[in-house]
């Protein structure tokens, strides 16, 4: 019979850079690994804007000794909590799952996957273990997660009421959350997206945080995007009320930009119970083939599940929450989407309220798709006369010249 070992040894790998297509960016031992040798948790290959990291087969490490809710185990050395617990057999989820670990990002961005190791809470799926280490589920800890960025924003996102879009000056404060649940080949903010070294923060410090920057910049509008926002619910659930206790006066908009694709009712009533006021979500196609081809999943099961889920939280919102302000967000690149699907959209949304705010976002040639060019203005035009044609009131489209509508 094979040694653990062994096992580990048939399956464990390392990244391995491709000295021909690195650019030397220095975003992967700047922004993303935490380790000094790799542990092959992939990170640093997901994260790559060139692709210039893959992952080889390694060999197994040494035979180490962990404990596992008080439960002694034998393990190699040099692999991640996340490996570690998916082959002593804890189930691993890419979406949340009763008495499994959800692992959505990948990158130690979004803390969801976090344990606590010898007390203190650590993103398993790039924290490597170590000799005589104690690991613990259980949410007992304050949560933590990565964002950055804090600033006034002048466009507002999805979720941002259009008249205030004309507005010349700041019109928010704005925050983005690491880690994302998509592999969208095109990301447009994957600064965010694949940032996984830094300093985390608990929601109270993020709340502060963001209050002082809503007061620097005098505005009424606080909003977190990403990267995913919603990804770890336990810390933006309590990043939300502290928000709204250190801002109480009646002016104040807490503003939640996402994908939408694990907002489930419950989900969303927490959400709004916690002080959410306004709520952008980004619905990136009607089709399964366009979705998968857009966000970069490859398990069409997930993809299907994620695109579903935030369809459904648009009409959850409208039908039950009248009183939170929502946005709907359309991509737009015909190198992704065709102006026929856009239509479908167009109608699927007419269905639910004709009076639903749709920003269209013109998508350009980011990440790993920088051969792909910035709609025209002209085409952005296009775009706003097939929504509106199909009776949409209120649409918007992003250029490179301002907004179109509505």
């Amino acid at each position: 019979m094979a040694t653990l070992i062994q096992i580990f040894a048939m399956s464990l790998y390392i990244a391995q850079r491709d000295e021909k297509r690195c650019q030397n960016c220095g975003f992967c031992t700047d922004f993303v690994c935490r380790n000094q040798e790799c542990i092959g948790c992939g990170a640093c290959s997901i994260a790559c804007p060139n692709e210039a990291i893959s992952m080889v087969p390694g060999k197994g490490g040494r035979e180490i000794s962990i404990e596992v809710e008080g439960e002694r185990l034998a393990i190699p050395d040099g692999i991640t909590i996340r490996q570690a617990l998916g082959t002593l057999g804890y189930g691993i989820a890419k979406y949340p799952q009763a008495g499994h670990l959800f692992v959505p990002c990948e990158v130690g961005g979004c803390w969801s996957c976090a344990v606590k190791v010898n007390g203190e809470p650590k993103p398993s799926c790039v924290t490597p273990v170590k000799e005589g280490m104690k690991i613990e589920f259980g949410d007992d800890y304050t949560p933590r997660r990565l964002v950055h960025g804090f600033m006034g924003h002048m466009v507002g996102g999805v979720g941002t009421p259009w008249q205030l879009k004309h507005v010349h000056g700041y019109i928010e404060a704005a925050c983005f959350a690491c880690g994302c649940n998509f592999r969208c080949p095109q990301c447009q903010n994957w600064t965010s997206t694949y940032r996984g070294k830094g300093t985390p923060l608990t929601p109270k410090e993020a709340a502060t945080t963001m209050t002082a920057t809503r007061r620097r910049f005098r505005v009424n509008r606080m909003a977190i995007s990403g990267g995913e926002s919603t990804l770890n619910r336990r810390w933006l659930l309590q990043y939300l009320k502290e928000l709204r206790e250190l801002n109480p006066d009646e002016d104040a908009r807490l503003h939640v930009d996402t994908n939408g694709s694990l907002l489930t009712p419950d989900y969303i009533d927490e959400l709004v119970e916690a002080g959410m006021t306004d709520i952008g979500i980004d619905l990136k196609s009607l089709n399964l083939d366009t979705f998968t081809q857009i966000t970069g999943l490859k398990n069409g099961e997930l993809a299907e599940r994620y695109k579903e889920t935030a369809w459904q939280a648009v009409k959850y919102i409208h039908q039950n929450h009248e009183e939170i302000f929502l946005g709907v967000g359309i991509p737009y690149n015909r190198h992704l989407v065709g102006m026929e699907e856009i239509q479908q959209m167009g109608r699927e949304i007419l269905a639910i309220d004709p009076g639903i705010q749709v920003c269209v976002l013109d998508y350009r040639g980011e990440f790993r798709r920088r051969e792909i060019s910035r709609p025209s203005y002209e085409e952005m035009e296009q775009v706003y006369i097939t929504l509106k044609g199909v009776g949409l009131k209120t649409v918007i489209c992003q250029t490179s010249y301002g907004h179109i509508g509505p």
